[in-house]
């Protein structure tokens, strides 16, 4: 019997309640007080995907919470990456398991660079790229992206330059898709990486962790297989797409002439993800496409809701609409709020400044301040849109009588 076509009812992002959300003690839920309705950290609004509460269930039922063992999740991720982006060169034994994506990131710079070099990030990003880095004695480099919030390779070179002078062994820390803004990069925009990274003498480490989460109309070019990228990283994981940051895994993938890098990785950094975690990531990878398809439908849905919304209650606010993620960038310089925080204080992403803080206290609705997010953040905030559309129509009819507000009062 055929499947039965796509509808509302089975829309992932429809099928909790308000109060049935409230219930949730991640932080998402219990950062801010009950009123707040939280569209700020990366968790979705959804019940687990069937195949993965089974497997879990299956793994409680058996007792099986011991030591994660074999690479089935690496298979798992390599059958999901040929379907959907036509990977066919992904080789199992150029993975390792690690316990997430940004510790991942910081095991594979500690193979590559040398305390005190340089890492490049295209800013405004996702702000631990900050934090990790610099815990890790590496200095962070900023190559601003270009008006159209795309990577802007003059000022990628010009990072370049600043960063092979800084030290013996600089990096390039990819955003692919990119948070905050969603945008997803091009096959051509990653060969100019790859081209100037070469010319430079930079090693590029790729978080993709988004990579499941390409929204229609757009596809998504993994970086290790652009031509010019064999001695680059990647960081995958079914965090994101399927909600799964409480159970900890995800893969480093090496590209062929990275391979030996990747296996002088410490044993015992495998020693971090959990067996559940990677019996999670594992049933997403391999049996969760279907429901996938449903979210992506769902986001897709809310990426065009809240267009019309912003339009109708905040038209002096810019979207920016993504092509992937479940991350709005919106521009809310045009409100005359103030902006960021003193110099010389370091933003964590606790902070608010600017239009998030106001739209928390007077709207009562929880973003992400743009600020955290390096330069060219501040007067943004970043919107989750992975909840349902009803919470969606009213946390933005919120913002707008905030903003009218704000305005009548100034």
């Amino acid at each position: 019997m055929a499947s039965p076509a796509p509808s509302a009812a089975r829309n992932p992002l429809t099928l909790l309640t308000l109060d049935e959300l409230r219930q949730r003690t991640s932080v998402k839920w219990r950062m801010h007080a009950p009123d707040v309705l939280p569209l700020w950290v990366a968790e979705m609004d959804v019940p687990l995907a069937p195949p993965v509460a089974d497997a879990l269930r299956r793994a409680v039922d058996l007792g099986d919470t011991g030591y994660a063992y074999g690479t089935a999740y690496a298979e798992a991720l390599g059958e999901f990456a040929a379907r959907r982006w036509g990977w066919h060169g992904f080789r199992v034994d150029h993975t390792t398991v690690v316990p997430d994506v940004m510790m991942g990131v910081v095991e594979v710079l500690r193979l590559v660079t040398d305390p005190g070099d340089a890492v490049v990030v295209c800013s405004p990003v996702y702000p631990p790229f900050y934090a990790f880095v610099s815990n890790a004695g590496r200095r962070v480099i900023e190559a601003p992206l270009g008006p159209d919030l795309r990577m802007d390779p003059v000022a990628l070179e010009e990072a370049f330059r600043r960063a092979r002078a800084h030290g013996r062994r600089p990096a390039f820390l990819l955003c692919n898709p990119h948070n905050p803004t969603g945008v997803v990069h091009r096959r051509e925009e990653l060969e100019t990486v790859a081209e100037l990274a070469d010319r430079h003498g930079l090693r590029v480490i790729s978080d993709e962790i988004h990579a499941p989460l390409v929204l229609p109309g757009t596809h998504f070019t993994p970086y290790l297989t652009v031509a010019g990228a064999e001695n680059a990283f990647a960081l995958l994981s079914a965090s994101k797409a399927w909600n799964l940051a409480g159970l900890k895994a995800a893969l480093a993938v090496a590209g062929p002439q990275a391979a030996a890098d990747l296996a002088r990785m410490p044993e015992e950094v495998s020693h971090g993800p959990s067996h559940l975690g990677v019996l999670a990531h594992t049933a997403a990878f391999r049996t969760g496409g279907p429901w996938l398809d449903l979210l992506l439908d769902g986001l897709d849905g809310n990426r065009a809701l809240l267009a019309a919304l912003v339009a109708e209650h905040l038209p002096s606010v810019t979207y920016h609409r993504p092509e992937g993620t479940y991350l709005a960038w919106l521009d809310c310089t045009g409100l005359g709020i103030a902006t960021g925080q003193p110099a010389g204080e370091p933003a964590v992403v606790s902070d608010l400044a600017g239009p998030a803080k106001m739209f928390l206290d007077r709207a009562r609705v929880a973003l992400s301040s743009g600020h955290v997010f390096g330069t060219g953040g501040a007067g943004f905030v970043r919107l989750n849109f992975a909840t349902s559309p009803a919470i969606l129509t009213e946390a933005v009819a919120r913002m707008g009588r905030a903003v009218d507000a704000h305005l009548s009062a100034s």
